[in-house]
């Protein structure tokens, strides 16, 4: 479905164009990649998991190419990185490509909050909407009871014998909950006398933060996934020897709770190409990328797969290199920087209630962001081109402008309105991705190699990503590294925590700012999903809603048809 809207033309509104759409029967979505009817488990007509038996037997057949579609530092509004994800998708499939989409779930907190929903935009969508943003086939819901099933075996373990001696003042294991909840971050549990249990400190992550949504992303199968629940370490006992979910007999209960969870799930856009949206992890506060499982089942079934990682470069390009191919053996073949007028002229210092005007000053301000994405992602070898999602307000004058720096930066560009006419507005971004494939070799490096000290690895991404002097830390900071280090866990990769929108600590600091010190607030080990994350300056592991979350406009209209959701 592709249409073209004019200047003076009113858009329909996300839901609108998603319920106006003609969805396919999803046994002949999954027939475009040779998926038989029998591998399908169905939830309704348009929706499906597959069965992890089928996806086993695919395992020796050859692979696909890989294309990531990253971004420059986001704003608030948002840049359409999904959109155009969906877009290229689209557009690859009409080129006679067979194409799949591999993204993210949507999460219920940002969906209720500020950001909206995940299934892209516009005439670029994947569908059913309304189904993919709330609740979608429970996987979320499956991983936070597998997560909160695990708290109430560590609080169960200390109140009757606690045989393995948990310290309760060293349990690191926290509580998890699908919404924005500030109130949550803080809490006291087992008040209630002796009945209640031991009292101590504990918080609640956001769900798509949790270790268990990073593990499910990163299993390769059932017998992974269990194996990976078993070496999740929730605590230190008193002699601080770690305690892990196997010690306490939980992993086996967990990954029951996941094994419907753990089966990528298969959609479709508006144009019918497949889409597996599975796992939802933010890149900002988590590893940031869709499911393992499901980005290597689009490649054993399709020729170009188009995958997506949360935020911009430097967060979710990073880790998508870092964490999820060197877990995965994966070699990305090409990447897409999504860039945005607006953003540019944000970063370049323009007030945001004017970005309608052309402002080519702010504008050539604000390319040096656009710049150090660009350098970031050729740090790991990845041939690249940028995508302009355009807006209705770009001026011709502001696109040459990003034209000609992109030409200085030796790097392609394409200006795209798939938001408006789905496929069509990303036709020539598609050639541009397959002349790129086909000419340029695999040259993909890691940026640190796994020898390297944990200390070492946080350096050298802060100083080659985010152009940083330098990071420091508190003393009992210093202390949790160096622990970690000499309780075998400094081979593992790291995931750095810290706000999207700059590439330092300070979200306000906008542009590609240099020189600056990052300050580390605390480390923690996810020995299961086999990374360690380091939280940096006043990111928050669970997000509060807005003054104005988007939940206040989300109803039923007289018809019973939902309203507001986006």
């Amino acid at each position: 479905m592709t249409k073209k809207i004019s200047d003076n033309q009113k858009m329909a509104s996300d839901i609108e164009i998603a319920r106006a759409g003609a969805l396919r029967p999803i046994a002949k979505i999954a027939a475009k990649l040779n998926i038989p009817e029998d591998a399908l488990k169905a939830y309704g007509t348009d929706k499906a998991k597959i069965a992890l038996p089928w996806i086993e037997a695919q395992r020796d057949k050859p692979s696909g190419r890989l294309v990531l579609v990253t971004a420059m530092s986001p704003t608030p509004m948002g840049e359409g990185k999904t959109t155009t994800a969906v877009g290229l998708g689209d557009a690859l499939g009409a080129l006679g490509q067979r194409a799949a989409i591999c993204l993210r779930e949507p999460s219920l907190g940002p969906c209720f909050g500020m950001k909206g929903g995940a299934a892209g935009g516009g005439y670029s969508q994947v569908v059913p909407m309304e189904d993919i943003n709330l609740h979608f086939t429970g996987d979320f819901h499956a991983i936070g009871a597998a997560n909160n099933l695990l708290s109430a075996m560590i609080d169960n373990h200390v109140h009757w014998d606690n045989d393995l001696g948990i310290d309760p003042r060293r349990v690191t294991w926290r509580r998890a909950v699908d919404m924005n909840d500030r109130a949550l971050r803080e809490v006291v549990c087992g008040l209630g006398g002796v009945t209640g249990g031991i009292p101590r400190q504990d918080g609640f992550d956001i769900t798509v933060a949790s270790e268990i949504m990073a593990v499910l992303c990163l299993s390769e199968n059932r017998e992974d996934l269990t194996r990976r629940l078993g070496d999740i370490v929730v605590a230190e006992n008193f002699s601080r020897e770690e305690v892990t979910a196997r010690d306490l007999k939980a992993d086996g209960a967990m990954s029951v709770l996941l094994k419907d969870a753990l089966e990528p799930n298969l959609v479709q856009t508006l144009e019918g190409t497949p889409a597996f949206v599975h796992g939802g992890p933010f890149a900002n506060i988590a590893h940031g990328c869709n499911s393992l499982i499901a980005t290597r089942t689009a490649l054993k079934t399709a020729d170009i797969v188009v995958t997506e990682a949360g935020f911009g470069a430097d967060l979710g390009a990073e880790k998508f290199f870092n964490i999820k191919c060197r877990k995965g053996d994966l070699h990305p073949d090409a990447a897409v920087i999504v860039a945005t007028i607006r953003a540019l002229k944000v970063h370049g210092g323009a007030d945001k209630a004017a970005l309608a005007r052309e402002d080519c000053e702010s504008l050539k301000k604000g390319l040096v962001n656009l710049s150090r994405h660009v350098e970031n992602v050729r740090h790991f070898g990845v041939p690249q081109v940028v995508a302009i999602n355009r807006f209705p307000g770009d001026t011709d004058g502001e696109i040459d402008l990003v034209r000609q720096h992109c030409a200085e930066l030796g790097v392609g560009v394409s200006v795209c309105t798939h938001f408006t006419e789905g496929s069509k507005g990303a036709l020539d971004l598609a050639r541009q991705v397959m002349a790129v494939i086909a000419e340029k070799d695999n040259t993909f490096r890691f940026l640190y190699p796994d020898e390297m000290s944990l200390w070492d690895k946080v350096r050298t991404v802060a100083q080659s990503v985010y152009g940083a002097q330098g990071i420091i830390a508190d003393k009992k900071i210093r202390g949790k590294f160096q622990h970690l280090q000499d309780t075998g866990h400094g081979n593992l990769p790291v995931c750095i925590a810290k706000t999207p929108y700059s590439f330092s600590t300070d979200p306000d600091l906008k542009g590609a700012p240099s020189n600056h010190v990052m300050p580390m607030r605390d480390v923690r080990l996810s020995a299961g999903a086999g990374f360690v994350v380091v939280i940096c300056g006043d990111i928050m592991t669970m997000p509060g809603l807005p003054r104005r979350p988007a939940a206040e406009k989300i109803h039923f209209d007289d018809a019973g048809r939902i309203e507001g959701l986006f």
